[in-house]
């Protein structure tokens, strides 16, 4: 009898078979490798297959790393530039590209799968620190960032110059940093990445460029314009509305056109005939009889033509053809404040007070002082209105026609513009205190002068020291100002509230003596000594015989120090010469501030 033999399922056979096949496969194809990475293996074109991973870093550390020097070229909208990978913190890393291609080849199917195929490219692994790739970006976009450019029209020499519209790109550095890393991956040599920016779109359209220039600009500069303002005629060329003719966009984005009136107004072709047209209204010349005021001439009506108007009247003009390109100014007509009817209605009717300063003669003086009392002269105060010296008057410069002269400066007098002013605000506080209106902002010197009365004279500083009163009589005042070469007088015209007005000066209290000093600066005016001292001076009102009121005047002096002017060593020579040029001083003749 034949043993007896059992039966095994074909599947199970089978499956057994594969089982063991898979494993042997595998088994064997590490034997084969043993470790190396899989054959034909690339990266970026280099060839690192059935080599072990030390020689694959080798390779592929300098090909790598050339590939990754190369300069990124890129642009924000259309401005180009280019990037160093390197100070942008990129960088391939060779040995995490080993590695991937290392795990790659010894994953079991790729293992089994290099019997019957060779590898493939590896994509090199990236190496990015951000914090250097978006400090690269920001200094980026410094030069590659384009503020946007409306459209716009302009015009040239009577010439119309279209401006084209220009987007606004600014470098989106967050979103960029990605963009960086795929592009430094990417490395073709003559690729250009476009980097993701924030796109500005300008309001002015070019086809609203193109509508302005063919309905404005090029109307306005085809011919001349004539105008006529009262009694004069005369024309302006495209070349000189154009030089102050602008269009600008409103909120829709539309161009308007816009015309300087101010800076037409003062152009030589549109001033020399306007100045036949327009003159300042003047007031009424008054004069004294005895004490009582008179009109010496009458007053004068001003005719101006505003800047509103010119620009009124030219820019309607500038769409028109042929003859409609003719127009006319509106003129305005200023009244006068003092004419010969209304001067007794305002009240000025007689000489309220007077006050008249002598001084030495100099030529900063003369120029100065003559100056100030030129622009006081006529200066017109209404009831309950204040007036200001420093307003009147100007800043003492050349351009308003003050010289250098000697003020007082840290308790000593030095140069400046101006010098001598001081006469004049004296006069006109002195005017003011017998006038018996109501002071409002004064200041003495810092140490006395003797010319001037003690407690009872004025200084002023532009922009620190003002010398301001109000007018509290209930009539208007007018103030007449003339000076000479030795003296400045001041006067107020109209109507008296108090019958007399007196001054009573106090003794000199708290008596200071005067120190010695010796000055280098070479700004220095010699100076003589006197104490310093306080000193009070009343107001006093009298009415029908009778004093109604008194009011003080307190005035603190320091002591004037004696000031010897001396040249350092090497400058004594010049200061010789100068001693020689310049003439002496007499005792009186001392020099004021300004």
């Amino acid at each position: 009898m034949r043993p007896r033999i059992a039966s095994v399922p074909p599947l199970a056979l089978a499956g057994g078979a594969l089982t063991v096949g898979v494993g042997g496969l595998y088994l064997a194809g590490l034997l084969v490798t043993g470790g190396e990475i899989e054959a034909g293996t690339t990266v970026r074109g280099v060839d690192i297959g059935g080599l072990s991973r030390t020689e694959a870093v080798r390779k592929l550390d300098d090909h790598l790393a050339a590939a990754g020097s190369r300069e990124l070229a890129v642009r924000v909208g259309d401005r180009g530039g280019t990037l160093d990978p390197r100070q942008a913190g990129l960088a391939f890393d060779v040995e995490r590209t080993v590695d991937r291609a290392a795990r790659t080849a010894s994953d079991p199917f790729s293992v089994i799968g290099g019997f019957f195929r060779s590898g493939g490219d590896i994509e090199p692994v990236v190496r990015l620190e951000e914090s250097k790739a978006r400090a690269a970006l920001g200094k980026l976009a410094q030069t590659l960032d384009q503020r946007v450019h409306d459209g716009a029209v302009t015009f040239e020499d009577g010439q119309v110059e279209q401006v084209a519209p220009h987007r606004g790109y600014a470098l989106d550095v967050d979103a960029a940093v990605g963009t960086l890393r795929t592009s430094f991956l990417r490395g073709a040599a003559d690729a250009v990445t476009a980097l993701p920016a924030r796109v500005t779109e300008p309001e002015v359209e070019a086809a609203e460029v193109r509508r302005a220039v063919r309905e404005f600009a090029r109307p306005a500069m085809s011919a001349p314009v004539t105008l006529t303002a009262g009694a004069s005629r005369f024309t302006i060329s495209p070349a000189v509305v154009g030089e102050y003719l602008t269009m600008r966009p409103d909120d829709s984005g539309r161009l308007i056109p816009k015309l300087d009136g101010k800076g037409l107004r003062a152009a030589p072709a549109v001033a020399r005939p306007l100045a036949d047209v327009t003159a300042t209204a003047e007031n009424a010349a008054l004069r004294l009889d005895g004490d009582r005021v008179v009109v010496a001439d009458d007053a004068r009506t001003g005719v101006q033509v505003t800047d509103k108007a010119l620009s009124k009247a030219v820019l309607p003009l500038l769409t028109e053809t042929g003859a409609a390109r003719t127009g006319e100014v509106a003129v305005r007509r200023t009244e006068p404040e003092v004419t010969r009817e209304n001067a007794a209605r305002l009240g000025l009717t007689e000489k309220v007070s007077s006050f008249t300063v002598n001084f030495e003669p100099a030529a900063y003086r003369t120029k100065n002082i003559g100056r100030a009392a030129q622009l006081i002269n006529g200066s017109l105060v209404m009831p309950d209105e204040t007036w200001s010296f420093n307003r009147t008057v100007g800043r003492r410069t050349a351009a308003n026609g003050f010289v250098e002269g000697v003020m007082i400066l840290d308790d000593q007098f030095t140069k400046a513009a101006g010098g001598g002013v001081s006469a004049v605000a004296t006069t006109v506080f002195n005017a003011m205190f017998f006038a018996g209106v109501k002071p409002v902002e004064y200041g003495a010197h810092s140490f006395y002068i003797e010319r001037y009365p003690e407690g009872r004279e004025a200084t002023v500083a532009w922009g620190s020291l003002d010398l301001r009163f109000t007018n509290d009589s209930g009539k208007a005042l007018y103030i007449q100002a003339e000076a000479t070469d030795t003296s400045v007088t001041v006067t107020f015209l109209g109507t008296r509230k108090y019958d007399e007005i007196t001054s009573v000066k106090g003794p000199r209290t708290d008596v200071k003596p005067p120190e010695k000093k010796v000055s280098t600066d070479e700004k220095c005016v010699p100076q003589t000594p006197l104490e310093g001292f306080d000193v009070t001076v009343e107001r006093v009102f009298h009415n029908d015989g009778k004093v109604v009121r008194r009011e003080p005047f307190r005035t603190h002096y320091t002591p004037r120090d004696e000031i010897t002017c001396e040249a350092p060593e090497k400058e004594a020579p010049e200061k010789e010469a100068a001693e020689k040029e310049a003439p002496a001083k007499a005792d009186g003749d001392r020099p004021d501030d300004a």
